[in-house]
């Protein structure tokens, strides 16, 4: 079994600053490309940000400047720090790894249970 877990949601003023946690657990043989989306009411899914298992990152241009996502693989956490919040990003945030288990022969796409993320005064 492989598991995300999400943590660090939550409402903030425009301007404000969140930081959102994701770790991946379970019997992992590893871990390749990891990334965020978020999916407002009436829209569809879309990605936020994404980091390779070398360390290549890619934005929405709606986040770049503002968003950074990073990965640690000794603890099997990839993290999105979100500054500069508009109301627009207001969103239930998910993330989504790329991984093959043990006694699996491909990688599947693990996504977690989503954290809400809410923007306004």
């Amino acid at each position: 079994q492989v598991q995300l877990v999400e943590s660090g949601g939550g409402s903030v003023q425009p301007g404000g600053s969140l930081r959102l946690s994701c770790v991946a657990s379970g019997s992992i043989f590893s871990i390749y490309a990891m990334g965020w989306y978020r999916q407002a009411p009436g829209k569809q899914r879309e990605l936020v940000a994404d980091v390779t298992s070398g360390g290549y990152t890619n934005y929405a241009d709606s986040v770049k400047g503002r968003f950074t996502i990073s990965r640690d693989n000794t603890r099997n956490t990839v993290y999105l720090q979100m500054n500069t919040l508009k109301p627009e990003d207001t969103a239930v945030y998910y993330c989504k790894s790329q991984i093959k288990a043990f006694g699996s022969d491909y990688a599947d796409d693990y996504w977690g249970q989503g954290t809400q993320v809410t923007v306004s005064s």
